[in-house]
């Protein structure tokens, strides 16, 4: 019996995060960038350690369809790596990697265009067929779903958008079905994308998203013709085919993003392929912790002190730390940052919340909620959480539009 083809999935690295960070006067960037390009830095020589077969990268290298030179020379250094360890390594283009415009190159079209050794990549659907050390691999490439490569000009001019998502999301499985025909039945194969699929969980990555969404029915990727499914472009790792055969599978991100990740764990993939059979496992790294501390004080005497003893109990070291007080307006002015920032000061960042307790009257000047309509309500909510005019102006306009789309349907 032939040897398994030994494959590290990973996806969603993007560089470029720089929330909660600061300058690191070592590299001269962002410290919050350095924790991404570190978590990369494990999956590489985890790679060349473990002597990976394929390294298949499923979509999102930077934060922004235009990274700047910085960011991308820390990737290609690693990058580099891989194929200097000829290591075939193929790099599916997501959404934050897709030009604005289609005649523009991708933020990682300069691999192929300097035809750099043992490194593909896959800015189109397309069949690939690698040589690895252990024998042939079918790999099947779905980048993220562009309409306007999958769909005519005509197709789309006249369609309302709820059916040009349909049609988007049925020419993607139409694809899909196109290279499972071709697929030869006696080499393993794999299929990856970057895409969203219906049954799957969304976290933060919404927050950030570049384009509009598609989901792709999670029963076009199960035929057992496939051996593995990788996936990119959802944040928490999941396998959407548990205890069934493929395994469907979301690397997730390899750091965390935002607070909506905290309790994620962060990793890669290490699958082992053979024709009829697949066995992974998930490979945890050490992301950056996020804490958030919630603590009510509205009935404490001492309310600082109350903060002090739930701070205690929490292993700040390293972390990226959220204190939310919960308060009453009397309060408020006897809990300083003064004072409680020193209380935050093993965390490698941390931020203040002050949840005032308020009363509906005092947000809505004394108006019944029943007299007003959604919008103002919606005015009112916002001004009551600090947020100035000009923030304002953009949800109002949002929200109004949502209202007459409703009141026309």
């Amino acid at each position: 019996m032939t040897e398994p083809i030994r494959i590290l999935h990973f996806a969603d690295l993007h560089i470029g995060m720089e929330n909660y960070g600061r300058m690191d006067p070592e590299s001269g960037l962002n410290r919050r960038v350095v924790d991404f390009l570190e978590r990369l830095d494990t999956v590489v020589e985890y790679a060349i350690d473990h002597e990976a077969d394929v390294v298949l990268f499923a979509g999102d290298a930077f934060r922004t369809r235009s990274p700047n030179p910085t960011h991308q020379r820390e990737f290609a250094q690693r990058v580099r790596r891989l194929s200097q360890a000829e290591i075939p390594t193929v790099l599916l283009v997501g959404n934050h990697d897709v030009p604005v415009m289609e005649q523009r190159a991708s933020s990682i079209e300069i691999f192929a265009t300097l035809d750099v050794p043992y490194v593909a990549v896959a800015a189109r659907p397309d069949l690939l067929r690698l040589e690895t050390r252990h024998g042939p691999l079918q790999l099947a490439t779905i980048p993220y779903p562009v309409r306007q490569r999958l769909l005519t000009r005509e197709q789309f001019r006249q369609m309302r958008q709820e059916t040009l998502d349909r049609a988007v999301s049925e020419a993607v499985v139409s694809l899909i079905e196109g290279f499972a025909a071709r697929l030869d039945p006696q080499i393993p194969a794999v299929l990856a994308g970057h895409f969203s699929v219906d049954s799957a969980h969304w976290g933060s990555e919404r927050t950030i998203m570049i384009g509009r969404d598609v989901a792709i029915p999670v029963s076009a990727l199960t035929d057992a013709v496939w051996d593995y499914v990788a996936l990119g472009h959802i944040h928490q790792h999941q396998d959407l085919n548990a205890g069934h055969r493929p395994p469907v599978v979301y690397a997730g991100s390899l750091e965390r993003v935002d607070f909506g990740e905290e309790k994620q764990p962060k990793g890669f993939c290490w699958v082992e392929v053979q024709r009829g059979t697949t066995t992974w496992r998930y490979v945890e790294v050490q992301a950056r912790p996020f804490i958030t501390i919630r603590v009510d004080v509205r009935h404490e005497t001492h309310p600082l002190r109350a903060v002090e003893r739930a701070i205690a109990d929490q292993a700040l070291t390293g972390s990226v730390a959220r204190l939310i007080v919960q308060m009453t307006p009397e309060q408020e002015p006897r809990l300083r940052d003064a004072d409680l920032s020193p209380l935050l000061a093993d965390a490698f960042f941390a931020q203040i919340n002050r949840d005032v307790e308020r009363t509906a009257r005092d947000r809505l000047d004394g108006l019944e909620p029943d007299a007003m309509t959604p919008l103002h309500l919606l005015e009112r909510y916002l001004q009551s959480k600090g947020k100035p005019d000009e923030e304002i102006a953009p949800y109002l306009a949002e929200a109004q539009a949502i209202f007459t789309e409703d009141a026309e349907a």
